[in-house]
């Protein structure tokens, strides 16, 4: 099914799925290459979208496993640096914001070019960021991160808990809702398989869907591989993903996504 997102007043649509290109401010992000500063910020966006980025997903506070979140203040302090120069040079480029806390998204929204907001905790980590969505009247991804309780019911626990989150933001006013189902978050490493196993059952939640698996430790730990030797499986389960209906993968290296895209596409004609 095709879909398509309001992003001030101009639609994106997914009739052939979008590429999102992973950028980190952060030095302490899972994946090293991913983790830019100073002028290869820059180069690195320009690079992602000549490969075919459609969405640029800019984070500024890692929410890896074990990591320890930067204060409110560091991570606004990185994103303007990074904005500032995103706005300035690349104006048209279309940006979410990675972002757990209203109050980034508030200020951020306020004196930046933001197109999109991305929230891992499913507004669950901070009391403001619900209504701060509401106020920035933005495509907000929602993302699956609570813990599930076993193998067998993940995928229900999953959909039941994104449909009731989805029907509180609709009954808001929020209709550009994006869900992701939160692969290595709250969830083991048979979970993440089960989950991406039933991909196609997402379709009932009549919402685009984001995959967001690159480099990941169920990639990783299955092969035994580093983060930084993880590009084929990630680009082997990325290919599945769009094969089971995935209309945005979120990823740190956009050729071979954009590649994968261009031949499901071309399969599927």
């Amino acid at each position: 099914m095709s879909y398509s997102i309001n992003i001030k007043g101009k639609l994106l649509t997914f009739d052939v799925p979008a590429v999102m290109g992973i950028l980190n401010v952060t030095p302490d992000s899972f994946y090293a290459s991913s983790r830019v500063e100073g002028d290869a910020l820059l180069v690195r966006a320009k690079a992602m979208l000549d490969a075919g980025a459609v969405i640029l997903d800019l984070g500024a506070c890692s929410t890896r496993p074990g990591s320890e979140p930067v204060s409110e203040r560091e991570e606004l302090a990185r994103l303007h640096a990074a904005l500032d120069v995103l706005d300035k040079e690349l104006p048209d480029a279309m940006i979410s914001i990675d972002t757990f806390r209203g109050a980034v998204v508030r200020e951020c929204v306020k004196e930046h070019n933001v197109s999109i907001i991305n929230d891992v905790s499913g507004y669950d980590w901070d009391s403001a960021m619900l209504d701060a969505v509401f106020e920035a009247s933005l495509p907000y991804i929602l993302t699956h991160s609570a813990d599930v309780t076993s193998v067998e019911c993940c995928t229900a626990q999953v959909l039941s808990a994104l449909s009731q989150k989805m029907w509180q933001l609709r009954q808001g006013g929020l209709c550009d809702v994006i869900v992701d189902p939160g692969f290595g978050f709250g969830k083991t490493l048979e979970q993440n398989f089960e989950l991406f196993g039933n991909l196609r059952e997402f379709a009932m939640l009549e919402a685009p869907l984001l995959v967001g698996i690159s480099r990941k430790s169920m990639i990783t730990k299955t092969l035994g591989v580093t983060a930084e030797e993880a590009l084929n499986g990630t680009t082997v389960l990325n290919t599945v993903a769009l094969m089971k209906g995935a209309h945005i993968l979120r990823v740190h290296d956009v050729k071979p996504a954009a590649e994968a895209v261009k031949l499901v596409s071309q399969l599927k004609k």
